[in-house]
């Protein structure tokens, strides 16, 4: 008899015959194979086959040099001794580095007696009388007196400042004559005034290129920036004679000296006096001084 899972005993084992419930399947049979027959070999008494272990191999010998014998460490290359090359079997020939040169202080000539000619087997050379040597004892003569003459120094080059300052009146003569292309600039409320000496062969005026990091050496880029100045606008370029010139480098809005309307003429030097003012950009004056 089966019990179904509502607990009627029924006869079949599929269907319970009182209320119909499907029965569960029985659950599978299960194989375990016997066991094996215990060994009836030979083993002594006490003996566990399974326990055995290999036993440990001997350590290594140490390859020997064959050039001296000494043992080599490990897998390296080089015998210690003679520096015998275990790979390619070839002796090598061990140069130690030379000792290094002693290091002395740096020579300094001296006067010595041996360099001079033999005195030996020379006349007696006459001694100047008292009455001519100096009192100090430098010289065995007077000096000659009115026959030498010390060379002029050169004239010392004056020297020149540029004075670099936000100038009113030309950004106001400026804006008259650009018309309304101008509209919108207006004149910085406050830019320092910069002395800058001249000093070299040429000073370069412009604004700083911040691709490059090309900066002019009078730049005015500084706050506030000029927008009128090109990057290479002009330069002040020295004389032989110590003077400066200034020369347009063919910029964009040009060049201008001394209030004037006309710009200068492209790459033309043009002479500058003490006092004189190049105008450059929409309101930078710098004033040339000499002294």
């Amino acid at each position: 008899m089966s019990t179904c899972p509502n607990g009627h005993q029924s006869g079949t084992d599929d269907w319970c015959e009182v209320c119909g419930m499907r029965m569960a399947p029985p659950p599978p049979t299960t194989y375990a194979p016997p066991p094996p027959p215990p060994y009836s070999g030979g083993y002594a008494s006490g003996y566990d086959p399974n326990a055995y272990q290999m036993p440990p191999e001997p350590p290594a010998q140490a390859e020997p040099c064959p050039n001296c014998g000494t043992p080599r460490e490990g897998l390296s290359q080089f015998c210690e001794e003679c520096r015998y090359n275990f790979v390619t079997h070839v002796g090598t020939v061990f140069v130690p580095p030379p000792p290094a040169a002693p290091q002395f202080p740096p020579y300094q000539r001296y006067e010595s007696q041996r360099s001079r000619p033999s005195q030996m087997n020379r006349p007696a050379e006459p001694l100047a009388p008292e009455s001519v040597t100096s009192g100090s004892g430098d010289f065995l003569l007077p000096p000659p007196v009115g026959q030498y003459e010390a060379p002029e120094a050169p004239p010392a080059q004056a020297t020149w400042t540029a004075v670099i300052t936000a100038d009113r009146d030309y950004f106001t003569a400026m804006m008259a004559r650009s018309g309304p292309d101008a509209q919108g600039l207006y004149f910085p409320s406050y830019s320092p005034e910069l002395h800058l000496p001249l000093t070299g062969d040429q000073i370069t005026i412009g604004r700083r290129r911040h691709s490059t990091g090309e900066s002019p050496d009078i730049d005015l880029s500084r706050a506030p920036e000029d927008p009128g100045v090109s990057h290479q606008h002009a330069l002040l370029g020295r004389q032989p004679d110590g003077t400066w010139v200034v020369v347009d480098q063919d910029s964009t809005n040009g060049t201008t000296l001394n209030g004037a309307e006309d710009p200068l003429d492209p790459y033309v030097p043009v002479p500058l006096k003490d006092g004189d003012r190049v105008h450059v950009g929409a309101w930078t004056t710098i004033t040339i001084l000499r002294g």
